[in-house]
């Protein structure tokens, strides 16, 4: 049975292999452009910091060494029912100094495009056993972000190798860039 986690809490993943389901919807844009959504992860060491350029998972990097991260692909609309992007997780693959592993969630182009997360509704973020599908855990982003233009929907941390979610929800004026910049 799957819990519905508030911002703050967290829940011990105890599949070794799962996946991670993203979804909004974006409201009608009075940009006349439409929206990209995309989900990034970054792997960090104890120091918070990404252990190397490729282990920064996303749209141009699906796969992270040693395949213990695996970033599906990029939706650029976000059209339709369920996950709009999802990654799969083998926690047995991956990097034996990475400590968490943070979700991230960008709107491309925001400023040129003019767009928020106050135009996206009904976030979330879910996770699942890859073995039966069966949901662990899902977060709900309920903040109105109108000024943001990335969140941490959540972070996947190990404390005595036992690795669990925390849900995060803190929003970011600024893109992909701005967190390169917070862990490199």
């Amino acid at each position: 049975m799957a819990i519905n986690l508030q911002k703050g809490q967290r829940q011990a993943i105890n599949a070794p292999k799962f996946t991670i389901g993203l979804g909004w919807d974006a409201n009608a844009s009075s940009t006349g452009t439409s929206f990209d959504l995309d989900a990034s992860i970054f792997i960090l060491g104890e120091n918070k910091k990404v252990l190397s350029d490729q282990h920064f998972v996303f749209y141009n990097n699906l796969v992270s060494p040693g395949g213990g991260v695996e970033h599906t692909g990029d939706n650029l609309t976000g059209d339709g029912a369920g996950d709009d992007e999802q990654i799969k997780i083998d926690l047995s693959k991956i990097d034996a100094n990475a400590t968490e592993l943070c979700v991230v969630v960008t709107i491309h182009e925001a400023e040129s495009r003019r767009q928020n997360f106050g135009q996206v509704r009904n976030s979330y973020v879910r996770i699942f056993d890859s073995a039966n599908n069966e949901v662990i855990l899902k977060y709900e982003l309920e903040e109105d972000f109108s000024i943001e233009t990335a969140v941490e929907f959540g972070r996947i941390y190990k404390r005595n190798d036992e690795w669990k979610f925390e849900a995060v929800g803190v929003g970011m004026k600024g893109g992909l860039q701005d967190y390169l910049n917070k862990y490199n």
